[in-house]
């Protein structure tokens, strides 16, 4: 197969600093203006600068090995290059002058007639640089190696039409071996799935709901809880979340739902739980990204825990719901639980380069991550501990991110058949009759 050409856009290199390497045997082409794009932001103390950072030491160790004008090569077998083209006038109108994107299609459209032989491939995360590409004949793709197909990640829970007798079965027994359900749906369920069972003949009257348990092997009945921390479960999908939020075996649970859903109340709630009631965990850390949807932490007035408070109000507010729900002074408790370390509230900045063994650790807000950042954060988790993610794929303040290449889709998409993982898609909400109406109406 020839070889071909792909011309890199600077959100390509912020999303994967390690980008230049997932090309196989293909040349890839970094614009130069995609080095100052990059530079511009190697300060930042955000993912953003993090991932602009770790590009340029991956460069650094490549230009020590040749010229990067023109070309060195890579261990896959490519090679990479900077490219200078300046901006020059594209067929027909001329395009905005000194805007970033229209200098790396400049050098992406020089390329492509200096390459007539070999196919030439812009990457880029932006859809409207994918158009103007298409306008001007270039081909243009999304960079897909941290990309799912968010219509097809799983939901956790299928409904099922069996015979009754195996409902029945399921009653008697308890457990039924993986091996015997040959040729089912259950053989190749993922991990920690579960199935609502409806009897084929009687309907509702005669149901059962299952897990595929990766560790007994087994296909076995729903754990319900009556209630956890004081909370109840108030629909099917809640239910399923206690199973996974309470099994100690499960050590990566994602939630994933519209606002209202419960996601992170069920998240602190089993959190509470384990760690005050069961004393399964030291501590509870609740996280979360900051990502505003206007100015950042710096332009706040005041100290670390003033400049968090309104990010981390959401917790707050569902910590001392459930604390005043379990008939204690919520506002003095929460106090004295922070106080103690046994909950921790902090921005996602200060877990990366820490080791947590022991802990109950809840990331809220998981869509504005990246896949590298949720990588990052998930290999901090140490000994016996618990992470769960909860988020709205469709509520992303991050502007490099959307439903499909988001750490929190990324994750539940790597981790379905995983039997240390176990996810549930929450659709229902439960907040008021106004928040649900929000949700779907607006």
């Amino acid at each position: 197969m020839a070889k071909k050409i792909f011309v890199l856009d600077t959100n390509v290199l912020i999303s994967d600093p390690k980008a230049i390497f997932n090309f196989d045997e293909h040349d890839i082409v970094v614009p130069i203006v995609v080095i100052e794009e990059l530079d511009k932001f190697k300060k930042d103390m955000n993912q953003v600068g993090l991932a602009a950072r770790a590009f340029a030491r991956h460069i650094e160790e490549l230009r020590q090995q040749g010229s990067l004008l023109d070309g060195v090569q890579l261990p896959s077998g490519g090679s990479i290059k900077i490219d200078i083209t300046g901006e020059f006038e594209l067929p027909g109108a001329k395009l905005a002058s000194g805007y970033a994107d229209n200098v790396i299609l400049c050098a992406a459209y020089k390329i492509t007639k200096d390459n007539p032989e070999r196919e030439v491939v812009l990457v880029s995360k932006d859809v409207n640089l994918r158009i103007k590409a298409d306008v001007y004949g270039i081909k243009a793709e999304n960079y897909r190696n941290d990309t799912v197909n968010f219509n097809k990640l799983p939901t956790g829970y299928e409904t099922l039409s069996v015979e009754g007798a195996f409902i029945d079965r399921i009653f008697e027994e308890k457990k039924i071996l993986l091996d015997t359900l040959a040729g089912t749906p259950f053989e190749t369920a993922h991990a920690n799935q579960f199935f609502k069972l409806v009897d084929a003949e009687i309907g509702e009257q005669h149901t059962v709901t299952v897990k595929v348990d990766p560790f007994e092997k087994a296909l076995v009945p729903l754990k319900r809880f009556k209630e956890v921390w004081g909370l109840k479960a108030r629909n099917f999908a809640q239910g399923l979340a206690l199973d996974l939020l309470m099994d100690d075996r499960v050590k990566l649970v994602s939630l994933i739902g519209t606002a209202g859903t419960g996601k992170t109340l069920l998240a602190i709630a089993a959190g509470l739980q384990k760690c005050l009631e069961e004393g399964k965990y030291t501590k509870m850390l609740v996280a979360r990204p900051i990502y505003p949807m206007g100015k950042d932490i710096g332009f706040l007035p005041g100290t670390i825990d003033e400049k968090l408070k309104p990010w981390m109000q959401p917790v707050f507010d569902n910590l001392e719901y459930l604390l005043a729900d379990h008939d204690m002074n919520s506002m003095g408790k929460m106090n004295e639980l922070m106080a103690s370390k046994v909950i921790e509230v902090e921005a996602l900045t200060y877990i990366r380069g820490r080791s947590i063994p022991e802990q109950f650790i809840i990331v809220d807000e998981a869509q504005n991550l990246t896949p590298h950042e949720v990588k990052t954060i998930v290999s901090r988790v140490g000994e016996n501990t618990k992470m769960v993610l909860t988020g709205d794929p469709f509520q992303i303040d991050n502007p490099y991110m959307n439903e499909s290449n988001n750490g929190l889709s990324y994750i539940v998409d790597r981790f379905k058949d995983l039997a240390l993982a176990g996810h549930i898609t929450l659709e229902k909400g439960e907040r008021s009759a106004l928040a649900n109406a929000a949700a779907e109406l607006l």
